[in-house]
């Protein structure tokens, strides 16, 4: 990670170009604040957009629960820095989580000295929890999953990952199967206590907006939600070979990147369709109907695009990539296609099947395929929007068991340092 350092900060730099965000406060990254030194945090760590998402209903569970603490956010991403900010209230501080340096993250934790440390579903730093072992302070890993996957891939690098997998003080696993999973991993403590994802609530003005939308549409809509790298294409190679009438599509197929850094590449392949296409970004009063290719390219704005989509492929599924969240899309009522790939999500998927608010197909073309025949059958559509929304709200309450138990630990972890 030394040998390293440099080409992460040139690398953040470089994609500030793009993102201005990386290019803010650059010491913190090597644990050089401006801020007086102070001590007593709660320290959360959301190290993207997805996670710090996810975190929104425990900090307001935690602020219920314990409205004096006082908040420490770190991230390691721009759009989970910038989402980040509204979870603050006064009395809270936001930083960059420093590299995982023993020098940087030592000073880290010098100048916070938090009480608690959590960090969110997937983050392991073995020097970060090196240091925090020696400093007593106790480590959690909140809403945590850990695939079959990924435990063989840990276990491969275990001389390095399992004394930092040691160092979790506890782990609440999403389920009971990431915990059993965790245990083997290292973990001593892992409980299975749910899916923060189910507590969050897509917010009713935006899914509102999109839902009128979809109502002034001549034509159903199709989405790529979340789509990662070569999903795009395969989509279009898909459409491309169904026997459909000459001319314009059936359909609005609306196509919503992952990161944000590749909309300029997706605008640029669905221009070279030949088919007319227009930017999120450009529209004023809604879509542009004249146009049979929408690009996404927007954040946080999830909840409209599931609003205006009448049916949503569910991105980074068709590749082996583990699938993206599709709970936000039950809780939007929009149905959903997934492919074979859901390692991440593999508790939510089978849940969401067995519930009939999804359904899996092989690739991208029975998708397609699938698609074609499900915006031809309102009813079945129906069903599964309906059997989403209750699928949704049946597994909420993970973000209340959380925060009662770190709570308890920075309750404890207060009174023995006083």
């Amino acid at each position: 990670m030394r040998l390293a350092t440099p080409l992460l900060l040139a690398r953040w730099w470089w994609r500030g170009r793009q993102e201005p965000g990386y290019r803010d406060a650059m010491p913190e990254r090597l644990g050089r604040y401006r801020v007086p030194a102070s001590a007593g945090w709660l320290w959360l760590h959301a190290v993207s957009l997805g996670e710090t998402r996810a975190a929104a209903p425990l900090v307001a569970a935690l602020r219920a629960q314990a409205p004096h603490l006082h908040l420490l956010l770190t991230h390691t991403t721009a759009t989970g820095r910038e989402a980040g900010r509204e979870l603050l209230q006064e009395g809270d501080a936001q930083v960059w989580l420093p590299l995982d340096t023993p020098g940087a993250v030592r000073r880290f934790l010098r100048h916070w000295q938090p009480r608690l440390g959590v960090l969110m579903e997937t983050e392991v730093w073995p020097s970060l929890q090196a240091a925090a072992a020696e400093a007593q302070l106790p480590i959690v890993l909140a809403n945590a999953r850990l695939s079959e996957r990924s435990l063989r891939r840990g276990q491969r690098l275990a001389p390095l990952l399992r004394p930092a997998a040691q160092r979790i003080h506890v782990a609440l696993a999403q389920t009971e199967g990431d915990a059993e999973r965790l245990r083997r991993m290292g973990v001593a403590q892992a409980q299975a206590v749910g899916n923060l994802k189910f507590d969050l609530s897509p917010a009713p003005e935006v899914l509102a907006q999109g839902r009128a939308w979809k109502a002034a549409c001549q034509r159903p809509v199709l989405m790529l939600a979340v789509s990662r790298e070569g999903e795009e294409a395969a989509l279009l190679t898909a459409l491309d070979a169904l026997s459909l009438p000459a001319g314009p599509w059936p359909w609005h197929v609306l196509v919503v990147p992952r990161h944000p850094q590749r909309f300029d590449e997706v605008a640029r392949l669905l221009a070279a369709t030949g088919r007319p296409w227009s930017r999120r970004s450009s529209w004023r009063d809604g879509p542009d109907r004249s146009a049979e290719l929408w690009l996404g390219d927007s954040l946080r704005e999830m909840p409209l695009y599931y609003g205006l989509a009448d049916l949503a492929l569910l991105g980074g599924s068709f590749e082996p990539l583990g699938g993206q969240n599709l709970i936000e899309a039950a809780a939007c009522g929009c149905p959903l296609l997934m492919g074979p790939h859901t390692f991440n999500f593999a508790q939510a998927a089978e849940l969401a099947e067995a519930a009939g608010a999804a359904t899996r197909v092989s690739d991208l073309g029975a998708a397609v395929r699938e698609a074609q025949a499900l915006l031809q059958n309102n009813k079945a559509r129906d069903a599964m929007a309906a059997a989403g929304l209750g699928f949704a709200n049946d597994h909420r309450g993970a973000a209340q068991r959380m925060a009662a138990v770190l709570v308890a630990l920075f309750t404890r972890r207060c009174e023995t340092r006083a």
